[in-house]
């Protein structure tokens, strides 16, 4: 890149954002403490990934991405946005990502068109790069594209947002909370975008509150709780966390006694099936089944349920 104001030395990896020690303390204010919002983050998202950010409500998250916006002051750490680092060359980096904001904070009076026109303009895209009927298809909106934002549901307004992070073509795409509040089909909607646009090349991050959305969509995801990073891995891999297991037992006849075996639990729904929760790594599939058969259950059917990203979640973020 030939720009002159790019003066520090781009270095290319392979990731698509890396945090280095991250802190951000809120001063005090009429007589409350200093609150630490982040507590010395460390983070890399590789190139190409579906990236979900997940946390309680006042974890942090939303500080975080503020931050990756340049909409936040970082109070210490590094923070280097697809090569640039944001101290450096802060304008390269925020032009390499766009943010999908919660807040559906839209100019009544502007036409989505008009919206994403204007979007363009202040990223500095010239006429000439603008892609604004190009996006409005992606969205959806092209029979809206020049109806005043007003008017639109609130379904359509985040889709116009999606479409003003987009305007500048960004390497890196923030979605907060994309999905909150919507209904099946803009959700579906949103979902077959999001995989578009990775499939194109663009590096995701996904915050949200639905854990099945992170469970399907993510390819690796990060939990912060009260500022500190818990957890960081492979979907697949946090999920592999938690050994616990259920098998459900569904008898040939209603069960007369329960099975008893040390690190069993056994719980009879309502239906007369046998709900028996037990470690995997302590106990086996067949000493599980040994138990039924010991208390003289005949078992009709048999199946096994696992943990999934809530059970994780749960476990990683509760009170200690």
């Amino acid at each position: 890149m030939s720009d002159p104001e790019v003066r520090g030395k781009r270095t290319m990896g392979e990731n698509a954002i890396e945090i280095r020690g991250l802190v951000k303390t809120y001063g005090s204010s009429r007589g409350s403490p200093e609150k630490q919002a982040l507590k010395g983050i460390d983070l890399e998202i590789p190139k190409g990934s579906v990236f979900g950010l997940l946390g309680p409500n006042g974890a942090g998250k939303s500080t975080l991405i503020n931050i990756l916006a340049g909409l936040v002051i970082k109070t210490a750490g590094q923070v280097t946005i697809w090569g640039f680092d944001q101290d450096v060359n802060p304008r390269q980096s925020r032009a390499s990502i766009g943010v999908m904001p919660q807040e559906l904070n839209l100019d009544p009076f502007f036409t989505p068109r008009g919206a994403l026109e204007v979007q363009a303009g202040l990223y500095g895209v010239p006429k000439s790069q603008r892609r604004s009927d190009e996006i409005l298809h992606l969205i959806g909106l092209e029979d809206k594209a020049h109806a005043y934002a007003r008017t639109l549901s609130g379904g359509m307004r985040r889709r116009l947002l999606l479409g003003k992070a987009l305007v500048h073509h960004p390497a890196v795409l923030v979605l907060d909370e994309p999905t909150a509040g919507v209904d099946i089909e803009l959700r579906q909607m949103l979902w077959e975008n999001i995989r578009r646009l990775n499939a194109d090349g663009m590096t995701i991050i996904l915050t949200t509150h639905y854990l099945e959305e992170a469970e399907e969509m993510c390819d690796e995801i990060a939990i912060i709780n009260q500022g500190s990073l818990v957890a960081r891995d492979s979907t697949k891999n946090l999920l592999g966390r938690l050994d616990g297991k259920t098998m459900i037992i569904h008898p040939e006849t209603p069960a007369m006694a329960l099975p008893k075996a040390d690190g069993l639990e056994v719980v009879q729904r309502p239906d007369g099936a046998l709900a028996i929760s037990y470690q995997s790594g302590r106990t086996s599939a067949e000493a599980v089944l040994a138990a039924v058969r010991d208390a003289g259950i005949r078992i009709r059917d048999v199946k096994t349920e696992q943990a999934d990203l809530q059970d994780v979640f749960l476990e990683l973020t509760r009170s200690r």
